[in-house]
């Protein structure tokens, strides 16, 4: 079977920072699907997710989430499949209460943290590329090609 990312997120708002995972997956070729899944306001959803994730393919879950960001540890919780946390900013504290509720995971319910925001959501999708490629050597070698090209982009003097 091949692998597949799944990315949720709690909200519409919370698309356009998601929206830069899609873009890092489909540079890489990444198979994914995208779905707005609410920790909250949608849960028996949310739970139905979590449960089948597995038989459903998916291989790396990455969940975005603002405010109380309950989303990727309740999604952790139910599954065994590695889930990503991307904080979502927030208007009240700038991320920081959903860097910390995603951040701070009771031992036994593991998320991997990411950074507020866009830089988050785009670690996020290559975090999940270096787990698949772990033993798909194809998706290995587009990583690492991918981070050759960010490597030449650096200049060696300033203009």
């Amino acid at each position: 079977m091949s692998k597949k990312v799944s990315i949720v997120m709690g909200s519409q708002s919370d698309f356009k920072i998601m929206k830069l995972s899609q873009k890092i997956l489909r540079l890489l070729n990444i198979s994914f699907e995208t779905k707005i899944i609410s920790a909250h306001r949608t849960p028996e959803r949310m739970f139905k997710y979590a449960k089948n994730a597995e038989k459903n393919g998916i291989s790396v879950i990455i969940a975005g989430a603002g405010g109380s960001a309950h989303l990727p540890g309740m999604i952790s919780a139910l599954t065994t499949i590695p889930v990503l946390g991307v904080p979502i900013e927030s208007k009240k504290l700038k991320g920081l209460d959903s860097l910390l509720s995603i951040a701070q995971m009771p031992k036994g319910i593991p998320v991997g943290t990411l950074a507020i925001g866009e830089d988050g959501a785009i670690n996020a999708a290559l975090l999940a590329a270096s787990i698949i490629g772990i033993d798909n050597p194809t998706i290995n070698k587009r990583l690492k090609s991918w981070r050759l090209t960010q490597t030449k982009s650096v200049k060696k003097n300033p203009k």
